[in-house]
């Protein structure tokens, strides 16, 4: 297995000129940046449509994509929008942060327009993606217009004909909201078209696409509406118990998400086939799938649905290895990334192990006083060749912030790991850094506010917290050419450069370099 790297950076984070990144020219920028930075890896967050408090794990939908990351300026380009509509839109002041509520109100007033202007019924290439995708964009286009006709409430709450599916009702619907479907469907074939043609460009740099799925679905989803069979719920579609995390070091009262939970037994007698369903649509999108909350497959927490926090609930058996075995019968050897971090048991890191993906492995947790120190996971030394390490994850602190959140102690045991009492806090990022590249994980990922040496104001997520995560973004001015050499550096001396010709800066990169440098 070759060493390379990566780095962490949502496509909402990317420099744009419309409120937030998306598939526009700064992407493919950043693609470039990412070669030149001799890096193989751009690691995602999830591309759905995202719900209540903008968590991109949290979606309307597992399979379709969210329209903010559609790109107004190609738009522009096919004569659909024009610069003067798009410049009038305000989608917030800030330019290092996305402000979900002007986007809503203000971006897909423009996607309507162009959606009136684009004739897109006569488009052959429309009418394809529909019949390749009306398995999932039919029950999803429906969802989307009907919720939009209850003024967005949770479907659980909309008139018990539609909410039950009722035959009378979903006709009804179909023809009352037909240009509305209509719209949804043309942004979802938008959506991908943009995202196969950046997708497309990436893997012709040499750079490969880490995606991310969550393991659950979002109760107030077009999956659950369209399928209640799949889930725990009861004769009405409500939930008998839902998902979430006990106590633990993020929240004392553990993590309610409010997922509903999967009904092991019909996806065991249907031979896993949403599943399949689900993954091999992933592997269209992505070059590795990282699949979060791999725990659950062994044993997942089930919580009473009602209940105010997770701490009434309890573990109970997931499919294990089953659905794993099925997933290489009927789709071969794929690759996946196991997000096997929070608590551990045996049977969980035996699941690992007998899947063969690769594991997590987190800086930040390495040094807990509360711990033994040297016999962590998390130590650097420890690190298997199979596994990914990361300073944090977009759950966590910046490397920065997370420095200077810990105690004095555990500050003394991170120098002493180093071996580095001198250098200034501020430049202590780097060294982070540099200790996980030089571990023998194969892959090794850092997170763009970590390169940068950004502090908690950058952070992505805070579990438990709603209306301040999801919104750090890029600024064009941070991806400089000192930054870039900086981490193609880095890379180099550790031997993770990609394996590729770089013609842009007409030398040899991989194993010749590496070989010559030795």
């Amino acid at each position: 297995m070759n060493r390379t790297a990566g780095i962490l950076l949502s496509i909402t984070s990317l420099p744009s000129k419309y409120g937030i990144g998306c598939f526009s020219k700064s992407a493919y920028d950043f693609v470039d940046w990412l070669k030149e930075a001799g890096q193989c890896y751009w690691q995602i967050l999830p591309l759905g449509p995202t719900s209540y408090g903008d968590s991109p794990y949290q979606s309307f939908s597992t399979f379709a994509g969210n329209p903010y990351f559609i790109s107004l300026e190609t738009l522009i380009q096919e004569g659909l929008l024009t610069e003067e509509e798009c410049d009038e839109a305000d989608f917030g002041a800030d330019p290092g942060k996305t402000d979900y509520k002007q986007l809503y109100e203000n971006r897909y007033s423009l996607l309507r327009k162009a959606y009136e202007r684009s004739n897109i019924s006569e488009d052959p290439d429309y009418q394809r993606f529909l019949a390749e995708n009306s398995w999932w964009l039919s029950d999803y286009a429906l969802f989307t217009a009907v919720k939009d006709r209850f003024n967005g409430v949770p479907w659980t709450e909309w008139a018990e004909d539609i909410r039950l599916r009722w035959n009378n009702a979903l006709d009804y619907y179909r023809r009352e909201l037909y240009f509305d479907i209509e719209f949804q469907q043309y942004l979802q074939y938008t959506f991908y078209k943009q995202w196969y043609q950046l997708k497309a460009y990436a893997n012709r740099q040499g750079v490969r696409i880490i995606g991310d799925i969550p393991i659950y679905v979002a109760m107030d989803s077009a999956d659950t509406w369209a399928h209640p069979e799949l889930f725990q719920l009861d004769e009405n579609n409500i939930p008998t118990a839902v998902a979430g995390c006990p106590p633990d070091g993020f929240s004392a009262t553990g993590q309610l998400w409010g997922n509903p939970l999967y009904r092991w037994d019909y996806h065991r007698n249907t031979g896993f086939q949403w599943w399949m369903q689900r993954l091999e649509y992933c592997f269209r999108l992505y070059d590795v799938v990282r699949i979060d909350h791999f725990r659950g497959f062994d044993e997942y927490y089930s919580i009473p649905f009602g209940a105010e926090s997770a701490v009434s609930g309890h573990w109970e058996k997931g499919p294990g290895m089953e659905l794993f075995y099925r997933m290489r019968q009927v789709l071969g050897q794929r690759e996946v990334i196991a997000e096997d971090l929070g608590y551990m048991t045996d049977s969980v890191r035996q699941l690992v192990r007998e899947s063969g993906f690769p594991g997590m492995k987190v800086l930040e947790f390495a040094f807990d006083s509360r711990d033994s120190g040297c016999a962590s996971d998390y130590l650097p030394h420890n690190y298997i060749e199979n596994s990914v390490a990361y300073t944090g994850t977009h759950d966590n602190e910046t490397i920065v912030g997370w420095f200077n959140s810990i105690s004095k102690e555990e500050q003394e045991m991170a120098r002493d790991y180093l071996c580095d009492h001198y250098t200034p806090k501020k430049w202590l990022y780097k060294s982070f850094i540099s200790t996980i590249m030089q571990s023998r994980s194969a892959l090794c990922v850092i997170p763009m506010q970590d390169y940068l040496g950004s502090d908690n104001r950058s952070r992505m997520n805070q579990p438990s917290t709603v209306g301040i995560n999801w919104k750090w973004r890029l600024r064009k001015e941070d991806l400089t050419e000192d930054l870039k050499q900086e981490i193609r550096s880095v890379t180099r001396r550790y031997g993770r450069l990609c394996w590729q010709w770089d013609e842009a800066l007409d030398v040899k990169t991989g194993a010749a370099v590496q070989q010559e440098e030795a």
